[in-house]
């Protein structure tokens, strides 16, 4: 089988992680794999912020487990080390598309590493907050910008899960 096809395939999400960084390298390289998503007119309009701190992933875990609804001491990260968030640009009519392209190639990028990955939610109402505003300016982020996502990564802690049946009648042929 193809091997891109094979990692299409074979990637799961992944709901436990080992909370060993993995290397910097591993890291650049998920990341530029989103950056050579498919993007709406090529205009390349997400970005992702790489948050390796462990205090800036204590503040986004605490916030997005409040945002979801979760008991306070829930890790909607499932204990990943890294956290690579996409935003795009708020004024482009795409960038959900593009960010989630973005999103798809990371989560296959990691795969094909040996890390496992995970997308998880609320990027947009977090970064709807004046704190992470605050938090991209600080980072030298101008513009404005629209959370599509974030792409929790780490060492696999487990077996990678079995692939869920798939349901039928999702395609149809017009010849």
């Amino acid at each position: 089988m193809n091997e891109i096809i094979k990692a299409i395939t074979m990637r799961r999400s992944i709901r436990k992680f080992k909370p060993e960084m993995p290397p910097r390298a591993d890291i650049e390289q998920i990341i530029e794999a989103g950056l050579y998503a498919p993007s709406g007119m090529g205009k390349q309009s997400a970005i992702t912020i790489a948050v390796t701190s462990p205090e800036i992933r204590e503040r986004l875990r605490a916030d997005n487990c409040r945002i979801g609804g979760w008991d306070e001491g829930f890790d909607p990260f499932y204990g990943a080390p890294v956290i690579l968030v996409v935003l795009a640009d708020r004024n482009w009519a795409n960038r959900v598309y593009d960010g989630s392209l973005m999103m798809g190639n990371m989560l296959l990028a990691a795969h094909a590493l040996g890390l496992g990955s995970i997308w998880i939610h609320r990027a947009r109402q977090e970064f709807e907050m004046p704190s992470y505003q605050q938090l991209l300016q600080d980072l030298g982020v101008p513009g404005e910008w629209e959370g599509i996502g974030h792409c929790a990564v780490g060492y696999i802690d487990g077996e990678i899960p079995a692939p869920a049946k798939r349901r039928e009648g999702r395609v149809f042929w017009a010849e």
